[in-house]
């Protein structure tokens, strides 16, 4: 379709939350998403009783992934997982095409108090590590998986990293949460938004690839610098100009950021995809994954006659029989 089959219209002012918007920038050869979550992102928070630094670095990995994940063209998941030595030693979040989301955090209480002023800094809770991106089709189609160290930095800085590395595609991600707090002591509520953009020439030849470290080269080697293309340069430049605030006011329409950023280009929009919390977890996937198990492990399981098994995710309890999960033969190897 071309450009002429598009009609120009003011932006809309609604805001809605729990929306992924994709949107072109013709003029620049770019293309993006913005994500704005709400209600979605406090009933993941719900689960748990994470403190206010762990739901904010979380807030940032479900804003991230969804707008990776809700790029999917078909039914599959996309999972993004860290695992580093920092106070919060574990991040899950798991999407699943079209719209579902649930999310999950680990974390050391004692050493979260310890950081006391960098408690709102994402890499002083992630630490180092590592940061995976999994894309699972289902059973028939291989799994892909790009890892990137986690050096100190946050999301967005593993983020940039992941698609230098992995996709080699010009890519630049902000990320932001807030905490509203409500008047009157009512409980407060947390929100997340996130925009992406990537460079994506119709014209090849315009994005030369990055020359990465090859890590042997000898102390002090100067590595050539690749010039960026000027649209690209421009994309950057704009999207560094947006404020958190910008990303999380709830009065602020996805349409109406896009236009304040790029209104002399023009930006393109396309219809919004809804995002909604919820845990793909059942008694029958439960059910499978202790099936995976060992005799011996399905015995040390139970207790009191019982198997009882907490979802990370949405802390739903499963309980089973002793009888549904060790069979007669499990009970006979154990017993020899």
């Amino acid at each position: 379709m071309t450009a002429e089959h598009f009609t120009a219209r003011s932006p809309r002012a609604d805001a809605i939350d729990d929306r992924v918007m994709p949107f072109h920038i013709d003029a620049l050869d770019v293309r993006g998403r913005v994500v704005r979550l709400g209600p979605s992102l406090d009933a993941v928070l719900a689960h748990h009783a994470y403190p206010a630094p762990v739901k904010r670095l979380l807030g940032e990995a479900v804003a991230l992934t969804v707008l990776l994940g809700s790029t999917l063209k078909i039914a599959g998941r996309f999972i993004l997982q860290t695992r580093t030595d920092g106070p919060v030693d574990l991040l899950v979040v798991d999407f699943s095409a079209p719209h579902d989301v649930r999310a999950y955090a680990r974390f050391d209480a004692e050493r979260l108090a310890a950081l006391n002023g960098k408690a709102h800094d994402s890499g002083a809770l992630l630490g180092r590590g590592h940061l995976a991106m999994t894309i699972d089709q289902g059973v028939h189609v291989n799994r892909y998986q790009g890892v990137v160290a986690l050096e100190g930095g946050g999301l967005e800085d593993a983020a940039h990293q992941y698609f230098r590395q992995s996709e080699q595609i010009p890519t630049r991600v902000r990320l932001a949460v807030a905490e509203e707090v409500r008047p009157g002591g009512a409980a407060s509520s947390w929100r997340a938004g996130g925009l992406m953009v990537q460079f994506l020439p119709t014209e090849g030849g315009r994005v030369t690839p990055v020359d990465l470290d090859p890590g042997d080269a000898p102390e002090g080697t100067v590595l050539p610098e690749t010039a960026e293309d000027d649209a690209w340069v421009e994309a950057q430049s704009l999207v560094g100009t947006i404020e958190d605030l910008e990303l999380v006011d709830a009065e602020l329409s996805s349409e109406r950021l896009l236009y304040r950023l790029f209104h002399e280009r023009g930006v393109r929009v396309f219809d919004t995809e809804a995002i909604a919390a919820r845990c793909s977890c059942s008694r029958e996937r439960v059910m499978n994954v202790l099936a995976s198990f060992g005799p011996e492990e399905r015995a040390d399981l139970v207790e009191d006659g019982k198997v009882t098994v907490t979802c990370e995710f949405c802390g739903r309890s499963y309980e089973f029989k002793a009888e549904e999960v060790v069979g007669p033969e499990d009970k006979g190897a154990d017993a020899q």
